[in-house]
């Protein structure tokens, strides 16, 4: 199929693009990558009057470091976290996620913010934001605002973004050497949407928990930090013992539906499978120095 006929815009500047949001309203749509965007028009489930392309604009694209900060413009590219943007715990734990992002051509097309903002529960990079306590800066006609990324996410496809607003950019907090990360997805194949998974982060004194992150996507309706879980593991060996008993108690505080990629048991199942094998990855991320 084909997409409905429709306008096309193509600002140069942030500015410009929050103006033409503003004179089109919910008739206007954000197109960036377009690799969720563009399907949907083609299916017609998607029929924006006017298209608003943001790829022109340079202060929205791109990753810098700001002290403790990695900043990340919403125009970025999936395939920009091939390498690691910058030699910390976090900047290695995204080179980990991407290559689980779909297929090689979608991440050289597809965009982080583009995730973020189609809020699917099954992005890994939505994941990555709540786990590690994100802030998202949104452009307005008011100017930028900030919001925590447990606050960005309001439900499957559903954000803090207004309909004359845009994501700028996201602010991830860095972590320190000694910290590790493992992250783990169960999907059917290789680059299709995951039915599970979960990002653990650990810094270890010797055997010991000393602080951890841990976070689990695709079995609600977006992603979810386990602050409990958080608590539970700090002052803990980590042994397969202790990722156990973290593993089952996350089973009984998800609620997951059923679908037909499986029933809300087996992803249930999966809850735990995903949390163990990631915390056994950060534990291991941990003893090497981040050469796992």
């Amino acid at each position: 199929m084909k997409p409905a006929p429709f306008s096309y815009h193509r600002p140069a500047s942030l500015d410009e693009a929050v103006r033409s949001l503003a004179t089109h309203g919910a008739v206007g749509k954000i197109i960036a990558g377009g690799q969720s965007l563009v399907p949907s028009m083609n299916f017609r489930l998607a029929r924006p009057d006017v298209l608003i392309d943001i790829n022109n604009i340079p202060e929205i694209q791109g990753v810098r470091v700001e002290d403790d900060t990695i900043v990340i413009g919403s125009v970025t590219r999936h395939a920009t976290f091939h390498k690691p943007v910058c030699d910390d715990p976090v900047g290695r734990m995204l080179s980990k996620v991407v290559q689980n992002i779909a297929h090689y051509p979608i991440r050289q097309r597809g965009t982080f913010g583009g995730s973020l903002c189609h809020a699917d529960p099954a992005s890994e990079w939505c994941l990555v934001a709540i786990t590690l306590g994100a802030e998202i800066e949104i452009a307005g006609q008011d100017g930028t605002r900030r919001v925590a990324a447990s606050e960005f996410f309001r439900g499957t496809f559903m954000t803090a973004v207004g309909e004359t607003e845009l994501l700028a950019r996201l602010r991830l907090p860095r972590l320190p050497h000694g910290w590790g990360s493992g992250f783990y997805e169960f999907s059917r194949r290789k680059g299709d949407f995951a039915l599970a998974m979960a990002l653990a982060m650990l810094r270890l004194d010797g055997d010991r928990i000393i602080d951890a992150r841990l976070g689990l996507g695709a079995v609600s309706a977006h992603s979810v930090r386990l602050d409990a879980l958080e608590a539970q593991l700090k002052g803990q060996c980590a042994t397969d013992e202790t990722f156990s008993a973290v593993a089952a108690a996350a089973q009984k505080m998800v609620s997951p539906s059923s679908d037909i990629h499986g029933s809300a048991e087996y992803r249930r199942d999966l809850t735990g499978t995903v949390i163990r094998r990631a915390l056994a990855a950060a534990r291991a991320d941990c003893r090497t120095g981040g050469a796992a």
